[in-house]
């Protein structure tokens, strides 16, 4: 029964086949409620109101020409999209959904899980940079550039800002933080400029407008992806997609009190609370227009890092002064 549990977990929920449909669920409410904060309708023709037009995408980019540059490394190559999918997916094993025991931790819940999951959803950066450093395309290596330029710049407030809250609660691991904050949810106000900053920091390592510089259409053609076609295309927008929803859901654990119960509700809660992240980070993208990647930087190491170091003195504060 322990085997079954734990293959439905790798498989189905929050596994493989969640992540993946949730995603693409995640996409067409972002493009839809991205477009009505534009005035425009969005998706609207493939399946009601739309809503499998990025399943539609996804396949028929699948079936479309795949394209190797002559001169980049043929293996690299085709093999970076699918290592950039199976890190996002990895991460996304390691919330804390239900298949977890405070008492006796397993594979997906353990002390410092949370560093991991900050460590896997810092590799599809570095897969986008050599993404485009091995396209051999002056695009794709431009846009690789700023990429890991862009790096530098939101890495270090988003990891201050995500771990402060495990500063008070105590431990680092996810399942015991979300368990804290349920029991003393007034925490939580506490938490609240490391929310921003953490939010700010999601959006920039999702590339999203206003920090979509890596692959500006109008600078620089497709940046990272100006070479990549077909299914290796489909893989890394799938990626993106997925790692929006695990981010979200990482947000969500640390400033939201996660969630509880059995698979239904948990389930139930984990969509409401991501859809609220994603929600402020379309209103980010409807409200903001393309920043260059010098003032990403200064905005990164000038407010949100200051703000990220304020909010980790705050949490060591609270935590001296509630023991």
């Amino acid at each position: 029964m322990a085997i079954i549990k734990e293959l439905v977990y790798l498989l189905v929920y929050p596994g493989m086949l969640f992540l993946f449909l949730y995603s693409t669920f995640c996409e067409w409410f972002d493009r839809k409620l991205y477009a009505r904060l534009q005035n425009r309708i969005g998706p609207a023709y493939t399946g009601r109101f739309g809503i499998l037009q990025p399943v539609a995408d996804f396949f028929k980019l699948l079936f479309k020409e795949d394209i190797v540059p002559e001169k980049a490394d043929r293996v690299i190559f085709s093999s970076l999209p699918v290592i950039g999918l199976a890190t996002v997916v990895s991460a996304g094993l390691y919330l804390p959904l239900w298949n977890f025991d405070l008492r006796a931790p397993g594979f997906n819940s353990f002390q410092g899980d949370i560093i991991v999951v900050l460590y896997l959803l810092s590799l599809p950066t570095l897969i986008l940079f050599l993404a485009g450093w091995h396209s051999t395309n002056f695009f794709s290596t431009l846009g690789g550039v700023r990429v890991l330029t862009m790096l530098f710049g939101y890495e270090v407030p988003l990891f201050l800002a995500v771990l402060s809250p495990a500063v008070v609660a105590d431990s680092w691991r996810l399942a015991e933080i979300a368990n804290f904050y349920q029991q003393f949810p007034f925490l939580l106000a506490f938490q609240i400029i490391g929310f921003f900053v953490a939010v700010v920091a999601l959006q920039a390592k999702l590339e999203r407008t206003p920090f979509d510089i890596p692959h500006a259409e109008t600078e620089i053609v497709g940046g990272t992806f100006t070479e990549y076609s077909g299914k290796k295309l489909a893989f890394f927008r799938l990626m993106t997609d997925i790692e929006m929803v695990v981010g979200s859901g990482l947000m969500a654990t640390v400033f939201m009190a996660g969630f509880s119960g059995s698979v239904l509700p948990s389930l139930l809660i984990f969509v409401l609370k991501t859809l609220i992240v994603i929600s402020i980070l379309s209103l980010i993208r409807a409200t903001f227009s393309r920043i260059r990647v010098d003032q990403m930087v200064v905005f990164s190491w000038k407010y949100l890092t200051p703000l990220a170091v304020l909010q980790l003195l705050i949490s060591i504060i609270v935590k001296g002064i509630i023991g």
